[in-house]
């Protein structure tokens, strides 16, 4: 959710209430990405935007999210096929 909400840019008031984050939670999970290289901080605009490093972790992330959701929905098909 950070990567996401961070991509174009955002304030860490943004970021804290699209992730449903508290402000320690957020600066703790900022500290770390900022450290991996997935997030960095624009002192000119005084915003945390995601970092190429850090689209590609999210395509990653949305990729696996495709193929489990892919797996759940056969799956469900099957229940459905069974039970009727």
């Amino acid at each position: 959710m950070i990567l996401e909400a961070a991509n174009g840019g955002a304030t860490k008031t943004k970021i804290m209430y699209k992730s449903y984050l508290s402000f320690a939670q957020l600066r703790d999970y900022l500290a770390m990405l900022t450290e991996q290289g997935l997030v960095e901080f624009d002192e000119l605009g005084h915003r945390f935007k995601t970092t190429s490093k850090g689209l590609q972790v999210l395509r990653l992330q949305n990729q696996i999210n495709e193929e489990f959701d892919a797996i759940d929905d056969g799956w469900k098909r099957r229940v459905a096929i069974e039970v009727h």
